[in-house]
């Protein structure tokens, strides 16, 4: 029996934020890896629809992504992505900015404006943030542990 593999070097899958798009096979390079899809409509009336996937495509089109046929959604947000998106003839590609190896998230960053509105105040789950955080974070736990430990001992001692 033949195995049948997919086309599209990408799966949607679960991530550490929710649903994401993983790499199946190695992306190269500023290779091209999908366009984000959906209904055009004027920055007036994106004002006023509350979605979070909403692409900006120049000072007057914004591009509704929430549609499920659009893949590009559930490529998540990263401060050190892997893929970055440029407009094209009104179009938005995704391209690979360096070397996408199975099983990797897909990933890039979703500018300022929308870290600031909507990641900002849950805080970034990403995976450079994670890890940062858990750097950190170590050294403040072993500072922790030891002042618990000296307080163990005074106590201790003074009995």
């Amino acid at each position: 029996m033949k195995s049948v593999s997919s086309r599209r070097p990408y799966r949607i899958g679960r991530s550490k934020t929710g649903l994401g798009l993983f790499a199946t096979r190695l992306i190269r390079r500023r290779k091209f890896i999908l366009h984000y899809t959906g209904r055009r409509l004027p920055n007036s009336i994106a004002d006023y629809i509350d979605n979070k996937y909403m692409f900006e495509l120049s000072k007057h089109w914004t591009m509704d992504g929430s549609s499920r046929r659009n893949v590009a959604r559930y490529i998540n947000h990263s401060c050190k992505p892997n893929a970055e998106s440029d407009v094209v003839r009104g179009k938005i590609v995704i391209s690979a900015m360096k070397n996408i190896h199975p099983g990797d998230e897909i990933t890039y960053s979703y500018g300022a404006n929308y870290f600031k509105s909507f990641i900002k105040p849950k805080g970034c789950r990403c995976a450079a943030c994670s890890s940062k955080t858990a750097v950190i974070r170590s050294p403040r736990r072993v500072a922790k542990r030891r002042k618990a430990t000296k307080r163990r001992r005074r106590t201790k001692s003074r009995r």
